[in-house]
């Protein structure tokens, strides 16, 4: 953290045709300094870490929260400091996080969430299932979070509760578990109709058992890659990019931006599948 504070930029200033256009910081690096400093004044309580939170000033609001964007993340953090310790210095990232809630809920007046007919956030054609695991991983926290406190707020007209968010979270977790218009999972695996030829060279390479002759980097396009075969391997447990704005998903390898699955999609999923298991809310 002291190297990132005294060395700032984004990685991909120095990095450039490397990571970009696919991984480059678009965000600029200042939410990776709030998102580690709130993870570093979590766990060592540490006033150094929230001057420095403090020093690095308001910043506009926001309606995603991704890997290259985590001021949404790192705002509902620090607001458990708000509702829980009842801690006034955190009241700015309370009212941030309710912020960030306003502009995805589907009724708010401050909406500027899309939402496809069967009902999943939409927000970019890309992997748009990466942004669904995430946002819902803090709408579940903050559930959390107001449920212990039974703390409410209001979008406008709207008034907003625990409940409220947890619907919306769990409607989104059934849309990806198969409660959607195709009927499909798309978690690999998971269910009887799921994602059969994923963007996963693992997946869709024979094993070795079945093919013992290696292959190159660019090995295995052909005839493996531009197949309409299922997946010979199934990679059980992986989310993938997720269906288009219509509800609507292809199944074919070659269109990574809805087959690919990554663990940017995988790993936020964790926290709301742990969030509706839990004891909590049972």
């Amino acid at each position: 953290m002291q190297f990132a504070i005294q060395y700032r930029g984004s990685y991909s200033d120095s990095l450039g045709s490397a990571v970009c256009p696919f991984y480059c910081s678009y965000s600029g690096y200042k939410d990776e300094l709030l998102w580690g400093a709130a993870w570093l004044f979590r766990a060592t309580n540490n006033v150094y870490y929230f001057n420095f939170i403090r020093s690095l000033g308001a910043n506009d609001g926001t309606d995603i929260f991704s890997w290259d964007n985590k001021y949404a993340g790192a705002r509902v953090l620090l607001s458990r400091r708000s509702l829980l310790n009842r801690d006034m210095a955190f009241e700015p990232y309370r009212q941030q996080a309710e912020d960030f809630v306003c502009r995805i809920l589907p009724n708010s007046p401050y909406s500027s969430t899309q939402y496809t007919p069967g009902g999943l956030m939409f927000k970019l054609s890309q992997s748009n299932l990466q942004h669904v695991t995430s946002i819902t991983f803090l709408l579940t926290t903050y559930s959390k979070y107001m449920a212990a406190t039974k703390h409410t707020f209001n979008c406008g007209n709207l008034l907003v509760t625990s409940n409220t968010l947890r619907s919306l979270s769990k409607r989104q977790v059934d849309y990806i578990l198969g409660e959607n218009p195709l009927k499909m999972s798309y978690m690999v695996g998971y269910g009887s109709d799921y994602p059969r030829r994923i963007h996963h060279r693992g997946s869709s390479l024979p094993s070795e058992a079945i093919h013992p002759q290696s292959f190159g980097c660019e090995g295995g396009f052909q005839p493996f890659y531009y197949t309409a075969n299922p997946n010979p391997n199934i990679l059980t447990g992986a989310v993938v990019g997720g269906p288009n704005q219509n509800d609507f998903f292809p199944d074919d390898r070659t269109d990574y931006s809805h087959s690919e699955p990554a663990t940017y999609i995988n790993a936020a999923l964790v926290g709301p599948l742990a969030f509706f298991a839990g004891s909590f809310n049972m």
